[in-house]
């Protein structure tokens, strides 16, 4: 059973940075994809990056710019560097993977692959 577990989320101000980890115990992490969605008090849950097994990424249009992410599969670990972060990106963030290393997580559901509990960002005005 694979083991999906976010660190790094806390409370910012307006215009700050944070970077969120994802600590994977997958064996097959380098040729599998992994995202990042999150549900915003009140929304429902969004997309907001991926990266799939080769390299390739998709991000938001709202966070397109300003979040980077990247993953370290010596240490089956995705991250979320996050910038000029905005109030509206208050949110609880959920990494995903699964798949293999050509998988769009874009719109990937639920039931779809291993999802982490989650971790909470803050953003201040």
């Amino acid at each position: 059973q694979v083991q999906v577990v976010e660190s790094g989320g806390g409370l910012v101000q307006a215009g700050g940075s944070l970077r969120l980890s994802c600590a994977v115990s997958d064996r097959t992490f380098s040729t599998s994809a992994v995202g990042w969605f999150r549900r915003a008090p009140g929304k429902e849950r969004e997309f907001v990056a991926t990266m799939n097994g080769r390299g390739g990424t998709y991000y938001a249009d709202a966070v397109k710019g300003r979040f980077t992410i990247s993953r370290d599969n010596t240490k089956n670990t995705a991250y979320l560097q996050m910038a000029m972060l905005e109030p509206e990106d208050t949110a609880i963030y959920y990494c995903v993977t699964g798949g293999d290393s050509a998988s769009d997580l874009r719109f990937v559901g639920p039931d779809f692959g291993s999802w982490g509990q989650g971790t909470q960002v803050t953003v201040s005005s």
